[in-house]
This record gives C-alpha cells, sequence and structure tokens, in this order.
C-alpha cells in the first residue's frame, strides 16, 4: 500500500456516506408527505454499496422504494380521494433513524482516519527536518 492510500480509501468512504447520509434524510424529511391516489407516493432513496478492487468504496447505485406507497383514508385531508383516502410514502422511519446512526459513524470513522493519516504524515515530514 502506498503512502497516500489510506488518503484515498478513506475519501471514497467520505463519498459514500455523504451519499447515503444524503437519501437518509431526504427519506426521513419526506416520511408524512401525501400524495393524492391518482399520483405516485413519494420514493424513498437506498443507497448500494460497491467494493473497490484498490479497498475503496463506491456507490453501487440508488434504488427507490414502491410508487405504489400506501393508501391511507384520511377524509378531512384536501388531497383525499372521493373516498377519503390519500396516498403516503412505504416509509420505516425506525428503520430509517437505524441506518442513519450507522451512516454518521461510518462518516466519522472516515474522518477520522483521514485525520490520524494527515498527522502521520506530517510528523513523518517533520522527522526529515530535523
Amino acid at each position: 500500500m502506498g503512502a497516500f492510500d489510506l488518503l484515498r480509501i478513506a475519501n471514497t468512504s467520505l463519498g459514500f456516506h455523504q451519499t447515503w447520509l444524503d437519501a437518509l434524510a431526504n427519506n426521513i424529511a419526506n416520511v408524512n408527505t401525501v400524495k393524492p391516489t391518482s399520483e405516485n407516493a413519494f420514493q424513498a432513496q437506498m443507497v448500494f454499496a460497491r467494493p473497490r478492487a484498490d479497498g475503496g468504496v463506491d456507490v453501487a447505485g440508488i434504488a427507490y422504494s414502491d410508487p405504489v406507497g400506501r393508501v391511507v383514508n384520511d377524509p378531512d385531508n384536501p388531497l383525499a380521494d372521493a373516498e377519503g383516502n390519500v396516498r403516503m410514502p412505504e416509509i420505516d422511519l425506525a428503520s430509517q433513524m437505524s441506518q442513519l446512526v450507522m451512516a454518521q459513524r461510518g462518516f466519522q470513522a472516515s474522518v477520522q482516519v483521514t485525520k490520524t493519516a494527515q498527522d502521520e504524515y506530517t510528523s513523518a515530514l517533520q522527522i526529515g527536518r530535523s
């Protein structure tokens, strides 16, 4: 492993975790988005990782939840159809919050690896100065 491989690998992890955090934040923000039954429900984003041959990680893709969502009876909602139904996204808030914690911890770990590597490279450069 080369001198800067650690920084490169941590950088790919930062990118993946940032994408994951962005998707989760969007999902959580839209957990209560109501649509008329004539429209598709908000579709939650699910981020998939792919390992790289050099030890890093890439975003393999983003999948979307079912646009059908779930139909909820809410006759007082101004978007309700003639039967009083509206369409809500199929999002499990508890699962999204659990994933948010995992994504945050992964991001924090990648930041710490980057800081540690930078400190080690700085120390190595100081040895050469003496």
